[in-house]
């Protein structure tokens, strides 16, 4: 997705095959476009979730996915190492240990979605505008 037409072609087409809700990947193109993705897919009626809280800030369904400022914490802390002469071969890998749900009821009211209250009561993040 390199123009900025070809989200809006994509979800057309996806709509056109009659797609009822999609999940955004996780890609920098996604985070990048996050409040364009989310205003295409509002004004095609096209429920989405992604892995990345921006999407959701957006203007966008929802997001769930690993905390990303918990996770540069945590690589930042590598860097330090490495700079002082540790060997990353040193290292374990690590995986994301915190997730964030984050809704956007006033998305989903305009998708016509009704998203349970157990779910809103769990997530992280509620918006509401």
């Amino acid at each position: 997705m390199q123009a900025p037409d070809d989200w809006a072609r994509a979800l057309e087409t996806a709509k056109s095959r009659d797609v009822e809700a999609g999940i955004l990947l996780s890609s920098p193109l996604v985070f990048i476009a996050s409040e364009q993705v989310g205003k295409i897919a509002l004004a095609q009626r096209l429920p989405l979730i992604s892995l990345f809280d921006a999407f959701p800030k957006n203007g966008g369904l929802l997001a769930y996915g690993p905390n990303l400022v918990d996770m540069f914490k945590r690589c930042g802390s590598y860097v330090g190492k490495i700079l002082h002469g540790a060997k990353p071969d040193d290292f374990p890998i690590q995986r994301p240990e915190k997730f964030d749900l984050v809704i956007n009821l006033t998305a989903a009211k305009a998708l016509g979605v009704e998203i349970p209250l157990q779910l809103q009561q769990l997530a992280d993040e509620v918006i509401e505008e």
